[in-house]
């Protein structure tokens, strides 16, 4: 068994590692504080099968509150860090925010990780710290140091300022570059999501510029099972950090993802074109050599299963409300 703490656990991706987690025999720890960016229920619902399982606590809070933090680890705990303030378009909103919440709440996890002597975590970064100037497909060697949004830029820091304390906390990190992740749960706000709750009130759809933006779109479960070898690859890790690609190992062109929505939904799109958006980078596109070669991952879902998937979930949520 192993101790694990996820913070941003009532989120999407959070709430399914945690399920998995503790589906192994894992006990785990959740922390969430909330964040209004979508409805609390939402996430309320999230955390319902967990809550339901003796392995599991929950702690409402704010990750910047790091006395609040301590007490919740222990020299054994493996810390898996995906809370953060989410979306690359309102980050340019509020990027003072996003630079409290993802950095000083990293900076603050961090601390209290030392306080307490645990070494073990996993880092949830994305694939936006690639920015638009990385030559396809991207690799974890890149530079990445053009990053064309603060939710990039906070992502990125975060990356670094582990890799800084790395060696003075004897971390055995490693970060996790997710690309594009989608399936049951996904935010509303994200596009697949929007796209479809759209399609199936029979209501138009804006597609941002010519549909040529290419996105390596990437499955809940098999992000999950990333997320999950992480994890266990801290256990025999060097000190210092790792930083690897989780993606789809495939590049679907905006238009194909609508057309894979309108299909799996039994409609015709309704496209309606409008300007490119700020901060949205145009094609992200995952090296997955070395996430073979450190965590044995091999992506398994399809992205018209995906998206069936995705589909039958939302039609079962649709009709419960």
């Amino acid at each position: 068994m192993t101790q694990v703490l996820v913070t941003g656990a009532a989120g999407f991706i959070g709430s399914h590692l945690v399920e998995r987690l503790l589906a192994r025999g894992d006990s785990v720890v959740g922390l969430d504080n909330f964040d209004p960016f979508y409805p609390r229920p939402v996430k309320e619902r999230n955390l319902a099968v967990a809550r339901a399982q003796a392995g599991f606590r929950f702690h409402e809070l704010d990750l910047l509150d790091t006395a609040a933090l301590v007490p919740l680890l222990t020299p054994e705990t493996v810390v898996v860090h995906l809370a953060a303030k989410a979306g690359v378009r309102p980050s340019l909103a509020d990027p003072a925010g996003y630079l409290r919440a993802n950095l000083g709440g990293t900076q603050s996890l961090l601390d209290a990780a030392h306080q307490a002597g645990a070494t073990r975590l996993v880092f949830g970064s994305s694939s936006s710290v690639y920015g638009d100037d990385t030559p396809a497909p991207f690799r974890e060697d890149a530079p990445a140091m053009h990053p064309i949004s603060p939710y990039a830029a906070t992502k990125r820091s975060g990356e670094l300022v582990i890799e800084a304390l790395a060696p003075h906390q004897r971390l055995r990190a490693i970060a996790l570059r997710f690309f594009t992740v989608y399936g049951p749960r996904q935010r509303p706000d994200l596009a697949i999501h929007g796209f479809t709750r759209r399609m199936h009130a029979g209501q138009a759809i804006t597609m941002f510029g010519d549909g040529s933006d290419a996105r390596d779109y990437t499955y809940i479960d098999d992000i999950v099972s990333g997320v999950v070898a992480a994890v266990d690859w801290t256990a025999g890790a060097p000190v210092g950090l790792e930083i690897v690609n989780l993606g789809g190992n495939e590049t679907i062109p905006l238009r194909r993802m609508i057309a894979e929505i309108g299909t799996a939904l039994g409609v015709a799109p309704r496209v309606e074109q409008s300007g490119r958006q700020p901060g949205d980078v145009r094609l992200t596109s995952a090296d997955l050599t070395r996430a073979g070669q450190v965590l044995g991952y091999r992506p398994a879902t399809p992205f018209p299963e995906g998206i069936l998937r995705f589909v039958a979930w939302y039609r079962e949520t649709h009709a419960r409300q």
